[in-house]
């Protein structure tokens, strides 16, 4: 299979999209505290703001999968990211309650639809290939958190006001995804068309096709939710446990192991090293074993990692134990959209908002859950709720094979014949 010049633009067009998008995301919520401070609010009011955000990213994750019926998923890419990054300004610019309210809504509705379309977009993609690069995408948005963190960092050490530091990062990071836009929405009719975003809704379109596109055929009513079941019960775990190492990591060193305050920070840093460098090198591992394989192998990983946690004696037992967590989130919650596209083939778009749902779901309910039960309990207790859950889960990941994968592309298919025809030409 050749890997065209435009389909190899249109990766490294989403790679870099990926990248700010992460970074401005990590703009935002490693300000939270000075976001408080701005427009003082209370401690009671401030996770009532905060959870509207995951709320709405969820409502508009599902409507998108709408949208893109009629315009191509990197359309919408490229549309909304240069809005998001206005609300991240305008977080920063306002100064009474209802403007912080208007931005936050919006930002939450924007993010939804964005991070579906941003799947949706990859999975063209990837179908392109003919080969799993789904979990390169993901790598890159948490390089561009680590982005996003060190630029909060340094705006915080300069004393740099919340408009400052989020109008100059964005006038930095957006310039550069706005240039490759148009490598991303290009559409040349021919080998490339799975790039423009087309084909993560009309999975019969195959890269090969030189036909010039015809009208979509109409749409089955009524896509059903069971097939995605599992999948969502899973990424709403996943995410319940990365919620965890990212609030409570510092808190559980500090005030359970009794690690100093910068050793408290050391978790959090090796967690989101070892979900970048398990990105990294995931997309080779589901090339030899399958993504289903790999999905199980995560969620196996983050068992263990939270094993080490909650039972660890010091503190740098319980950072390690954080480490192994974030190697095996790293892998989980790309596949899960990969897998969902593989279940629902003539509704992509579907699944992967759906699946893309229980994202903002796990967020809302994780926080809250393990916060609760280290105040009741202990947070050593609080650290065995992920656990728990993971094990659960665990039960479940046997349910993912594919039986019949009609168009799965390299992530389904048997690894060694799709990389033989892909190595010579995709680089």
């Amino acid at each position: 299979m050749e890997i065209t010049v435009r389909l190899r633009q249109a990766r490294a067009a989403l790679l870099l999209v990926f990248l700010v998008h992460g970074a401005v995301f990590a703009l935002l919520v490693t300000r939270i505290p000075a976001v408080q401070d701005r427009y003082g609010l209370s401690d009671a009011a401030l996770p009532l703001f905060l959870a509207a955000v995951p709320v709405l990213a969820g409502a508009s994750s599902v409507t998108v999968s709408r949208v893109v019926r009629r315009v191509p998923a990197p359309v919408v890419v490229r549309v909304l990211q240069p809005l998001i990054c206005l609300c991240l300004v305008g977080v920063g610019a306002g100064e009474a309650v209802w403007q912080l309210v208007a931005c936050l809504g919006v930002f939450g509705l924007l993010v939804g639809a964005m991070e579906a379309s941003l799947n949706m977009t990859g999975i063209g993609i990837q179908r392109g290939y003919g080969r799993s690069i789904m979990l390169g995408f993901h790598g890159a948005a948490s390089l561009g958190g680590i982005i996003g963190a060190l630029l909060a960092w340094a705006g915080a050490h300069r004393h740099l006001s919340l408009l400052v530091l989020f109008a100059g990062s964005v006038a930095l990071l957006l310039p550069f995804a706005v240039s490759v836009g148009p490598r991303l929405t290009r559409q040349p009719g021919g080998p490339d068309t799975a790039a423009g975003g087309r084909a993560t809704a009309e999975p019969a379109a195959r890269p090969s096709s030189t036909q010039p596109s015809s009208p979509r055929p109409a749409r089955p009513r009524g896509v059903p939710w069971k097939p995605l079941l599992p999948l969502c019960l899973i990424m709403t775990v996943a995410v319940i446990a990365d919620s965890t190492a990212t609030n409570w990591s510092a808190k559980f060193l500090e005030d359970t192991l009794h690690s100093s305050e910068a050793m408290a920070t050391v978790p959090y840093a090796l967690y989101m090293a070892a979900t970048l460098v398990g990105r990294g090198l995931g997309d080779g591992w589901v090339q030899r074993w399958g993504a289903v394989a790999v999905v199980r192998a995560g969620v196996l990983l983050s068992a263990v990692g939270f094993a080490v946690i909650a039972s660890a004696p010091e503190p740098v037992t319980g950072a390690l134990g954080f480490a192994v967590l974030g190697a095996g989130l790293s892998v989980i919650m790309p596949q899960l959209f990969v897998v969902g596209a593989q279940r629902l083939p003539g509704t992509v778009d579907t699944a992967v908002a759906r699946v893309n749902l229980f994202n903002y779901v796990g967020f809302l309910i994780g926080p809250p859950l393990v916060g609760a039960v280290g105040a009741a309990v202990s947070y050593r207790a609080a650290m065995c709720v992920p656990l728990l859950l993971i094990l659960g889960v665990l039960l479940i990941t046997g349910s993912l094979a594919q039986p019949d994968p009609a168009d799965s592309g390299a992530e389904s298919a048997p690894p060694v014949p799709r990389s033989e025809t892909t190595r010579t030409t995709a680089g």
